[in-house]
C-alpha cells in the first residue's frame, strides 16, 4: 500500500467520524423529543414487544395481557416474536429505550447503504450523512422512534437479503426472519416465486416455517392462542377505519359502505394493484435493479395489507433510493425530491383537520382525500417505479 493509499484511508475514516458525529447531532432533536416523554406515552410499542417477552419469562399468557392504562396495547406479533422479546424484557425499561432507538438508526444505516449504492460511489460519507438525516425526518422513520417500532429493522433484513452482492448469510434466511416476525414481510416469498429465485424461496420459506412451529415446541399454548384465536381478531390492531391506516382496505373503511361492498372492492383492487406491482417487480429483477424491485415489494406489503399504520411505510426510504439511481440524472433528482417532501409533512392529518373545518361542499371530499394521502401516495409510487421510471432510464 503506498503512502498516498494511506492518506486517502485516514481522510476517509475522519470523514466517517465527522459525519457520524454531524448525523447524531442532526437527530438528537428528534430523539430527544421522544425518549423523554410522558413516560405512558413513551415507545409504547417498544413496551408491547417488551411485555411479550415478559410475559414468557413470568409464565403468563402472552395474548391475554394488555400494556397498563392509558394505552392498553395488546401483544399482536407471532410467538416467535415474543420469544425474541425475551432479551428485552432482560434489560431495565431505560435501557431498553436506549439501544432499541440506536438499533433503529443502525438499521435506517444499513437500508440507506443499499438503497443509495449507487449514489454513495463518490464522496461516500458527505453523501450518506445528509440521506441518514433527510430520512431520519420522514414521517414513518420519525414514528420508528415516537413508537419504538420495529418496521426499519425488518426493510433492513428485507433489503439485505435481496441487493447484498455477496452475503455471508444463506440468501432468504433475513426474509424467512423477517416474515415470521411481523408476518406482511411474507409478500417477499411471492417476489421470490414469480422471479424464480427457486434456492432463495426455499431458503425463506424453510425459515419462516422453523420459527413458526418452533413456539409450538417451546411455548404451545401460546402460539395456539396465536394463530387460533389472535390472529383472526382485527379489533386487537386497533381502530382499522383509522386515519394512521393507509393501507387499500384502511381507505375503503373510511368511506363506511357496507361490509360486503367494501371487502369487494378491496378484493378487486388488491389483485390488480397486486398484479401490477409484482410483473413490475419481476421486471425490475430482470433489469438487476433489485432496490426497486423491493422498493415495490415493500410498498404492496404496505397496500395489501388489511392493516398498514404510518410507520410501516418505511419503505419509502427505499423508494427514494430507487428513484435517485446514480443521481445523475437531474429530473430523477428532482422527482426524488417532490417525495421526500411529502412524506415528510403529516399530510393525512391535515385532512384530518379539513374535515373538522366543515367547509360546504369541500371539507368532506378533500378532507378524505388528504386524510387518504400517504396512502394514494404509495399507488402512485407504484406506478412511478413500474412505469415512469423505466421510461426516465431511457431518455436520460
Amino acid at each position: 500500500m503506498t503512502s498516498g493509499e494511506v492518506r486517502v484511508i485516514r481522510r476517509q475514516w475522519w470523514a466517517w467520524a465527522v459525519v457520524a458525529l454531524v448525523v447524531a447531532a442532526a437527530v438528537a432533536p428528534l430523539v430527544h423529543m421522544w425518549l423523554t416523554n410522558p413516560d405512558d406515552q413513551r415507545l409504547v410499542d417498544l413496551d408491547v414487544y417488551r411485555t411479550g417477552g415478559q410475559m414468557l419469562l413470568e409464565g403468563r399468557p402472552v395474548y391475554d395481557y394488555y400494556t397498563p392504562a392509558p394505552q392498553l396495547l395488546p401483544f399482536t406479533y407471532p410467538p416467535v416474536a415474543a420469544m425474541l422479546a425475551v432479551v428485552l424484557a432482560k434489560m431495565s425499561w431505560g435501557t431498553a429505550q436506549w439501544l432499541w432507538t440506536a438499533g433503529i438508526f443502525v438499521a435506517l444505516a444499513v437500508t440507506v447503504a443499499f438503497s443509495f449504492r449507487p449514489a454513495l460511489r463518490k464522496h461516500v460519507p458527505w453523501v450518506f450523512g445528509l440521506v441518514m438525516v433527510a430520512c431520519a425526518y420522514l414521517m414513518p422513520i420519525r414514528d420508528q422512534v415516537r413508537f419504538g417500532q420495529v418496521d426499519i429493522m425488518l426493510v433492513a433484513l428485507c433489503l439485505a437479503d435481496c441487493a447484498a452482492r455477496r452475503p455471508w448469510w444463506p440468501r432468504g434466511f433475513l426474509i424467512g426472519l423477517a416474515t415470521a416476525v411481523k408476518l406482511t414481510p411474507g409478500v417477499f416469498l411471492i417476489y421470490l416465486l414469480v422471479t424464480r429465485q427457486w434456492r432463495t424461496f426455499f431458503m425463506a420459506a424453510f425459515a419462516a416455517a422453523v420459527l413458526t412451529l418452533l413456539p409450538f415446541a417451546v411455548i404451545p399454548q401460546d402460539a395456539a392462542d396465536f394463530w387460533f384465536s389472535a390472529l383472526l381478531d382485527p379489533t386487537r390492531l386497533g381502530a382499522n377505519e383509522a386515519t394512521t391506516n393507509q393501507s387499500i382496505r384502511g381507505m375503503l373503511l373510511r368511506l363506511y359502505l357496507p361490509d360486503a361492498l367494501t371487502s369487494v372492492i378491496w378484493l378487486a383492487i388488491v389483485a390488480a394493484v397486486g398484479w401490477y406491482g409484482f410483473r413490475g417487480a419481476r421486471d425490475a429483477y430482470k433489469a438487476d435493479d433489485p432496490v426497486t424491485a423491493v422498493a415495490l415489494v415493500g410498498l404492496l406489503a404496505v397496500l395489501l395489507s388489511p392493516v398498514a399504520w404510518i410507520h410501516h411505510l418505511a419503505w419509502v426510504v427505499v423508494v427514494l433510493g430507487a428513484i435517485v439511481g446514480d443521481g445523475r440524472d437531474p429530473v430523477r433528482l428532482r422527482v426524488a425530491a417532490g417525495v421526500w417532501l411529502y412524506y415528510v409533512v403529516p399530510i393525512p392529518w391535515w385532512g384530518v383537520s379539513l374535515k373538522a373545518a366543515d367547509i360546504p361542499g369541500v371539507s368532506l371530499v378533500l378532507g378524505k382525500i388528504v386524510q387518504n394521502g400517504f396512502g394514494l401516495g404509495a399507488l402512485a409510487l407504484v406506478w412511478l417505479l413500474v412505469s415512469w421510471l423505466p421510461k426516465r432510464r431511457e431518455i436520460a
